[in-house]
């Protein structure tokens, strides 16, 4: 049986012996919030691959959630992937985001679930909103056309979450990541974000001796990125400390030009060619950069800087292709 959380109160830490579900254990985020909460001292953290519970399916939801009971649900279940993707397959993009959190929303309030974290993305923002964005542009713009249908299903998402609060009283709340990377990425360069596609692209031009290499877009644009080990302790401390309708942002409060990025890349993995841009492929948000002071209010900055978060990235890379072979 797991821990009940009838007498926590945000604010204070919640029992270690509380059981979590952690959706989407085996990605990104999911692995790395499992990671942190069993480092924190969580002796009960439950995870599940899609080929075991399809999230998509209302009935292995519901039936999964009630068999687990866990007292904390963090859905970082979902399909992601990079401009690329988002706009080959919006329909999927929005449907089975769309799904997922209906099925663990409803499910965890079947189960009586008291505490849950949803996590969306910063994409949920208006294409121009104000720089560094604030929670409360949301749904005062037009989105990036790019990935639209991925921002509809997490604004739903959060609407969700809202919804439950309003209706039930349930003590749910949802956190908006800025971009990510760090160990459990995605590296295809057709379905992943542009960090790990970056990576990929400056190892196999080192690797191959090539003279150039080949980045989407004008460089300009600009991107804030936040290592998936720090959001997984994000995500713990406002499990502890955040109870507010109002999605919260997480993030760094810095970016950098497309092009440092790349340039910083090709130096982590040796590579010494030419950079060159392809103006005809689309930039997206010329700027995305969250307004991170609520979360730092409650307490919190991340810890690990970008040089040093792709450093290590670029090893893990290293040994999951030295493992591949």
């Amino acid at each position: 049986m797991t821990a009940p959380l009838s007498s926590w109160e945000p604010g204070r830490p919640l029992p270690r012996d509380a059981r979590v579900f952690v959706a989407g254990s085996s990605g990104l985020v999911g692995s790395a919030v499992v990671r942190h909460l069993r480092a924190a001292g969580f002796t009960d953290v439950v995870g599940v691959r899609s080929s075991q519970v399809d999230l998509r399916d209302v009935a292995a939801t519901t039936r999964f959630l009630d068999e687990t009971a866990p007292a904390i649900v963090v859905d970082a279940a979902a399909r992601v992937g990079g401009i690329a993707a988002n706009a080959a397959e919006p329909v999927e993009f929005l449907h089975d985001n769309l799904r997922i959190q209906a099925n663990l929303l409803d499910a965890a309030h079947r189960a009586d679930v008291p505490r849950l974290l949803l996590l969306g993305s910063s994409c949920i923002y208006p294409k121009f909103a104000e720089q560094p964005i604030r929670e409360d542009s949301l749904l005062t713009g037009a989105l990036e056309p790019t990935n639209d249908a991925y921002a509809i299903a997490k604004i739903a998402g959060i609407m969700g979450v809202q919804s439950y609060r309003r209706e039930y009283g349930r003590s749910w709340i949802s956190a908006m990541p800025t971009n990510l990377y760090g160990p459990g990425d995605n590296f295809d360069l057709e379905k992943s974000h542009v960090l790990p596609a970056l990576i990929r692209k400056f190892h196999e031009a080192r690797v191959s001796g090539a003279p150039t290499v080949t980045v989407w877009g004008t460089g300009t644009p600009r991107r804030e990125f936040l290592h998936v080990d720090d959001l997984a302790a994000a995500c713990l401390h406002l499990l502890e400390t955040y109870d507010d309708p109002a999605p919260i942002n997480v993030g760094v409060g810095e970016d950098v030009p497309i092009a440092d990025l790349a340039s910083l890349v090709a130096d982590t993995v040796g590579f010494t060619g030419e950079i060159v841009y392809d103006t005809s492929r689309p930039d997206g948000t010329p700027r995305k950069l969250l307004d991170v002071s609520r979360l730092q209010a409650l307490g919190w900055k991340p810890t690990i800087g970008l040089a040093e978060g792709l450093a290590s990235t670029y090893q893990w890379f290293l040994e999951q292709q030295g493992a591949q072979r």
